[in-house]
């Protein structure tokens, strides 16, 4: 008789637990898409396997892109840190919105409150939102980012190298002063960050863990592999590459770490994530630096070793996987192509990208903007993508070429090269950008002169002495 009646009892119990996991799982799958953005420092174009590193091994970035879409015409919107940063948060060039270079412990400016981040975007909408890592637009309070739509906040403030000494060959890192932030609070200052990559990731990975079931934007923003480098004993010495090669194996298992989250929440059909660079290789530190090759130059030039970067992109409920898109796309172009896959507003202030959606779906294979990227640096329009074509103004820019280049975590010295007259690359059959063809193409020079001064009148230039029309001031200590 007691037979009879725990059957059915638990056929029941087996029928409501079926129910209840189909319907989990159906509000997971009408659910926005969560979106989970990874952003490294200085690392270059060369730095992955899929984009050609042989001596790194990146298992989870490959897979990762077998899995989803690789870009290899992915630009950012300024060939340093903060002014990167604030680009592909805002959807706005850099010098729209006032930040320029890199922000460091003496500034006393930042992103303005008036500006609407990609994190105060889908906050709008539901989104639960966190940054693990480096911020670098401000680090005095009204700058922060839980100021600026982030729920939630663990890191350092600017970047682990401003300060005016590097110590010799062997001996310790000693930044007293470099603050380890946890919302708004300094919980300690750091001297040694070996452990830092490992407790972005653990922060990372809790984070989902506790948003599972509603939609969340993680923003996981490393350190590394900016100078000084730093790395656990899990990674030391197990690459091909030294040092600097150990520290890009510790963020390939870190995103590794996140996207095995992802797998066992139910998440990963329904979750956007991207990998990306803030700028290129800082060449001057030799050995400790990343590679751009094929690209010429690394970070602080606008040449494409210092803005072109590797870019992985993962979404299995809507992109194709192990494709590769050659199609040039910029950081700026993030924020409206995060809006329309997940229904968000645009801001309401003017923003400089355009969503690429449908190029990343295989709908179009035009970029969304005729002039497709304005270089600058601070307020100087010094070149101009059109197409395949890349034209360069004069101007004056650093570089390593016959220079000896530092080692172990000392920097050699740039020499600075002044580019007299206008130079112009075809990039489909010039990736490296050594046969200047200005002379034989008048007419595309001529059309990139027109779009430049359409862009000059709107945000300036320095090198003409310009000022634009539609720049906005950065925020400002009171």
């Amino acid at each position: 008789m007691r037979r009879s009646i725990v059957i059915p009892v638990l056929l029941i119990c087996f029928c409501s637990c079926n129910e209840q996991k189909k319907e989990s799982t159906n509000e997971k799958s009408t659910q926005p898409p969560n979106i989970v953005l990874i952003f490294t420092d200085d690392q270059g174009y060369g730095d992955v396997g899929v984009f050609g590193a042989d001596d790194i091994a990146t298992p989870n970035l490959d897979q990762m892109a077998s899995e989803g879409i690789k870009l290899t015409s992915f630009y950012s919107a300024q060939a340093v840190c903060s002014a990167s940063r604030v680009g592909i948060l805002t959807g706005c060039y850099p010098n729209r919105v006032g930040i320029h270079g890199a922000l460091g412990p003496e500034s006393k400016n930042g992103i303005n409150d008036s500006e609407t981040t990609m994190a105060e975007m889908l906050k709008e909408i539901g989104y639960k939102t966190a940054i693990f890592g480096k911020w670098h637009l401000g680090h005095h309070p009204k700058f922060l980012p839980t100021r600026h739509g982030f729920d939630e906040y663990f890191g350092i403030p600017y970047s682990n190298d401003m300060w005016p000494y590097h110590p010799q060959q062997g001996t310790v890192f000693n930044f007293p002063d470099l603050p380890l932030f946890e919302q708004e609070t300094v919980i300690d200052t750091l001297t040694e960050q070996s452990q830092l990559t490992t407790q972005i990731t653990e922060r990372s990975v809790d984070f989902i863990n506790r948003n599972k079931d509603n939609p969340f934007f993680l923003y996981v923003p490393h350190p590394q592999p900016h100078v000084p480098l730093f790395v656990s004993d899990k990674f030391k010495g197990k690459s091909d590459r030294g040092l600097y090669g150990d520290v890009i194996m510790e963020i390939d298992w870190s995103v590794g770490q996140i996207v095995d989250a992802l797998k066992k929440n139910g998440l990963e059909e329904n979750t956007v994530i991207i990998f990306t660079s803030d700028n290129g290789p800082w060449l001057s530190y030799g050995n400790h630096a990343g590679s751009a090759l094929p690209l010429r130059e690394g970070k602080g030039t606008g040449w494409e070793g210092g803005q072109r970067e590797p870019f992985i992109m993962k979404y299995p409920k809507k992109l194709a996987a192990n494709k590769t898109i050659e199609t040039p796309i910029m950081a700026i172009d993030i924020l409206p192509t995060i809006a329309e896959i997940t229904g968000a507003k645009l801001p309401g202030k003017i923003i400089d990208g355009k969503s690429a959606w449908s190029v990343l779906t295989g709908e179009s294979e035009e970029s969304p903007n005729e002039a497709y990227f304005f270089y600058y640096r601070v307020n100087e329009l010094f070149g101009v993508r059109y197409g395949k074509w890349k034209l360069y103004f004069p101007h004056r820019y650093r570089t390593m070429d016959g220079q000896e280049p530092g080692k172990d975590g000392l920097p050699g010295d740039y020499r600075m090269v002044d580019l007299e007259e206008i130079e112009l690359y075809d990039l489909s059959s010039d990736i490296s950008e050594t046969k200047n063809v200005a002379e034989a193409n008048p007419e595309v020079v001529e059309k990139i002169k027109l779009l430049a001064n359409d862009m000059r009148g709107r945000l300036g230039d320095s090198l003409l002495e310009l000022e634009g029309s539609e720049t906005r001031e950065a925020g400002q200590l009171e």
